[in-house]
């Protein structure tokens, strides 16, 4: 294994494709485990949708159990707790190919992540074996409960109480928790309260609890067959052995775990966005207008390209992602006492990957159905094609996990914080970058495959960081108060890391398998920069004129515009291709 990345250091450095985890990286295992999810979407799930979106009486807890049969409830789960133990790739990998059920997606998603996993990596011994062999059968099912009336994205800011008894052997749970996923069939359910008023802590709370109470279904635009209801703490007595590892640490568990949920749900955005190219392309061709499919129309091929675009970007970034937080989990000792700080540390690494992963996602996928609705006219906004559900189902991403305006505070704040600590020389690098950028900026005149584009890439890493060294310089503690700014640096940041991933998976295909195999994502890759560049520039103009006049801004757009300087490509031809390739295979597509 090469040696660990850091999270946030592709801002700062060169890396090797070689050193990326892709899909084409998937063994033999991972290979059948999406096949095994996919089938069992498609024979089980999918012709019970109907049953599941009018939440029919325990449709979606079976569907659950049967899934658990095949051992993908505890894909992630040791063998010693009845789960199947395969690695982060493969969770990876059902978590992206279960979002062709719909609303079933939201259910499982929230049992094997944000549910079970707390129990997982902050438990003990004797919490895992009570729980876990359950949780991995679907024998239990699993819920969240951090949300509260008034603490939503300020989680910590909790009102819901604990208070140890008199004997100390309980605490005495009380407050309401909102919008809590599978919570009217859930047997367990990981909940948030301050100790004393004051020490913010997790709690394993049994759902038959006396005191424990499910308010009504909430009436939703979509994910109408996934349950969300409030629960309800009165007097609920929790033992002290369901403290979930310790008090006033809950901030690291559930932040660490959202971390996690975040990035399954890019991941699971993944699927969603492949799912909706598909049922396009397809109604595309089947659909005749002016005597012709208007597959053929040069518009419906701009749309079915810049979906599979996306589509392939935001796969090369997640799994890139969970490469490296796959690596560094291996290297962890995770049987001492010290396991939930060692697993915070490891996941807190990738918090930017994670929000990035989370922003790009969510936000391609509702860009992805908006267009496969657009391609369907009328039809698409009917209830009889599936793209009018996958259209509502999809909204909810940009909530779920923190908002993603919260996600774009958290990236800049993160690399600040890291850099503040010596973790990564983000300042180091700025300043070096101001004496570089006082040298003729010189162009790549290469013929090698994509050179444009790694210099294009390179070079928006070095506009991020003259803006993000210009904003520490001229706010200091205060840019902190600047949130339309962080805003856009974060936008920069998943872009950046979007190309990137998008530019060294082409690369490592075209190394591996040479320059026929690698054409469409090559193609892709330099549609995407193409694109990005006129964006990313406008970007970094509105970030300067906020920031500075006169003079000082004067040389900052100067420099910008040699830093931007990209002769455009013909990507209306490109993708032209990238879109016939799709008609071709009648799917999502990388060769």
């Amino acid at each position: 294994m090469s040696e660990l990345i850091k999270g946030g250091a592709f801002l700062l450095s060169q890396t090797d494709p070689s050193d990326v985890f892709t899909p084409e990286d998937f063994d033999d295992l991972h290979k059948m485990v999406a096949s095994t999810v996919s089938s069992f979407i498609t024979e089980k799930v999918v012709p019970r949708r109907d049953a599941i979106e009018n939440m029919g009486d325990g449709v979606t807890v079976a569907l659950l159990r049967e899934v658990g049969d095949l051992g993908m409830l505890g894909s992630e789960i040791p063998e010693k707790y009845g789960g199947a133990e395969m690695d982060k790739i493969a969770s990876l990998i059902i978590t992206e190919n279960i979002s062709g059920g719909g609303s079933f997606n939201v259910a499982f998603g929230a049992h094997t992540g944000i549910g079970t996993l707390p129990i997982l990596y902050f438990g003990n011994e004797d919490q895992k074996s009570r729980y876990l062999p359950g949780l991995a059968s679907g024998e239990k099912i699993a819920a969240y409960a951090l949300t509260e009336p008034e603490a939503g994205s300020d989680a910590l800011n909790a009102k819901t109480k604990a208070v140890l008894t008199e004997d100390g052997k309980h605490y005495i749970l009380n407050g309401t928790k909102q919008f809590i996923t599978n919570a009217s069939w859930a047997d367990v359910i990981v909940t948030y309260a301050k100790v004393d008023g004051e020490h913010f802590t997790a709690f394993i709370v049994d759902r038959h609890t006396p005191g424990v109470t499910i308010g009504p279904e909430e009436h939703k635009m979509g994910i109408k067959g996934s349950s969300t209801c409030s629960v309800i703490l009165e007097d609920v007595l929790v033992p002290v052995e369901n403290v979930l590892w310790k008090v006033g640490q809950g901030h690291q568990v559930a932040l660490n775990v959202l971390n996690i949920g975040r990035f399954k749900l890019g991941v699971g955005c993944v699927g969603g966005m492949k799912n909706a190219l598909e049922i396009s392309a397809k109604y595309a061709k089947e659909r005749i207008q002016f005597k012709m499919p208007i597959s053929n129309f040069g518009l419906i091929k701009n749309k079915i390209a810049d979906m599979a675009i996306r589509a392939y970007v935001a796969e090369s970034m997640c799994y890139r992602t969970g490469g490296m937080i796959q690596d560094r989990l291996y290297t962890l000792d995770l049987d001492g006492d010290d396991a939930g700080q060692k697993v915070a540390e490891g996941i807190g690494e990738y918090a930017i990957e994670c929000s990035v992963a989370k922003i790009y996602g969510s936000e391609g996928l509702d860009f992805v159905v908006d267009e496969g609705v657009q391609i369907h006219g009328g039809y698409g906004y009917s209830q009889e094609y599936h793209i009018e559900q996958a259209y509502r189902d999809s909204r909810i991403n940009r909530l779920f996990e923190g908002t993603n305006e919260i996600n774009r505070l958290i990236i800049p704040a993160t690399l600040l914080r890291k850099a503040q600590k010596g973790e990564i020389p983000l300042i180091q690098a700025a300043m070096k970058l101001q004496e570089e950028l006082l040298m003729p900026i010189m162009s790549d005149d290469s013929d090698e495959p994509l050179a444009a584009e790694t210099l294009a890439v390179e070079n928006l890493k070095k506009v991020f960081l003259m803006l993000s060294g210009t904003a520490a310089q001229k706010y200091g503690k205060k840019l902190a108060d600047e949130q339309e700014i962080l805003g856009r640096m974060a936008d920069m940041v998943c872009e950046i890391f979007g190309a990137e991933s998008a530019l060294l998976r082409s690369k490592k295909i075209l190394a591996a398998k040479g320059e026929a195999a690698a054409s469409l994502t090559m193609k892709m890759t330099t549609c995407y920069v193409n694109d990005l560049m006129p964006k990313f520039d406008a970007w970094a103009r509105e970030v300067i004129a906020a920031m500075e006049e006169g003079d000082t801004k004067r040389t900052l757009l100067s420099i910008l515009r040699k830093m931007t300087r990209f002769e455009p490509v013909n990507g209306y031809i490109l993708k032209r291709e990238i879109a016939d390739t799709v008609y071709q295979a009648n799917k999502y597509t990388v060769m």
